[in-house]
């Protein structure tokens, strides 16, 4: 509360001086001043006061939200730094990725760790969910600044309580292999207002922490998995302006042409789709018989 106290004090001060100077009445002059002004970040007790990502949507009870607005594509992503803090502290080995798997969609990364590594929060926020959830254990779920949610399931231990502020870099609990795990690892996703994003969309998993590009336009293809395959990094094709965007929703849908001995399992591999999107896009099912030169869209 100091510095909310400082700041009005600087602001009666100011006025009192405008008043008492003639040179300052004029409004352009005083337009100028307060440009000059350097923004003053308000505390209370060493806490910075945030926006108040909790104040709609906040449920801390559910991994899923129930959202009461709907979200129009394409997605609008803005990031504030060019990288994030990396979720385990060694390297990151991912073994299973967005996509299809065994017949469902496996809205995730999985990323190896022993049972008892450290798990850290990748950007500052909010704890929105820590408790246990069917299928991913025990679970901690971080909603961010710009919108975003990271989950992190599995882990054996919790280090944090919903409604806890967490900056980038702080401990959430340990990994391990709880719920529906075959082994220990770390099943991470990325959500916006409900919508799973491929995390490698947005995000880069190597030795470089870094986020692809600080403002992403995310379409549909990016958030269902039957257009990835899990055993597979998807070829990443970023959308970072509007130009970009309007040239990939203008482009011409890709049609490939049936060829002697093919199958829809090879048609899946050799165009990085799964089966599942290739039946949904054309309207067949996974045993439909193929002839040479049909036309198969390629979503």
């Amino acid at each position: 509360m100091k510095s909310l106290f400082y700041l009005l004090l600087a602001s009666f001060t100011f006025i009192g001086f405008a008043q008492s100077n003639p040179t300052l009445k004029d409004a352009n002059k005083l337009l100028e001043l307060f440009e000059n002004i350097e923004p003053i970040e308000i505390s209370n007790d060493d806490k910075t006061v945030s926006l108040d990502i909790t104040a709609t949507d906040w449920d801390t009870d559910n991994v899923k939200v129930d959202y009461h607005e709907e979200v129009s594509f394409p997605l609008h992503i803005h990031f504030n730094d060019s990288v994030y803090v990396s979720p385990i502290s060694k390297n990151k080995v991912v073994t299973s990725r967005y996509g299809w798997r065994w017949g469902r969609a496996h809205k995730g990364i999985d990323i190896d760790l022993v049972t008892g590594d450290s798990l850290f929060a990748m950007f500052d926020g909010i704890v929105r969910f820590s408790n246990y959830s069917s299928g991913h254990g025990r679970t901690v779920v971080v909603r961010h600044y710009n919108g975003l949610e990271t989950l992190y399931a599995h882990l054996s231990s919790y280090a944090v309580q919903a409604n806890d502020s967490v900056k980038a870099g702080d401990y959430l609990g340990k990994g391990g292999a709880s719920g529906n795990a075959r082994g220990s690892h770390l099943h991470l996703e990325m959500t916006y207002k409900g919508k799973h994003i491929n995390p490698e969309y947005l995000l880069t998993f190597g030795e470089i922490n870094a986020v692809n590009a600080e403002e992403l336009w995310v379409t549909t293809k990016w958030t269902r998995p039957e257009f990835h395959s899990s055993k597979r990094k998807t070829t990443i094709e970023l959308l970072t302006t509007e130009e970009e965007l309007e040239s990939y929703l203008n482009k011409p849908a890709e049609v490939y042409t049936v060829r002697k001995g093919d199958t829809l399992s090879k048609i899946s591999a050799r165009n990085n789709v799964s089966i599942a999107a290739l039946c949904r896009a054309n309207s067949i099912g996974k045993n439909s018989k193929l002839r040479i030169g049909q036309r198969i869209l390629i979503e």
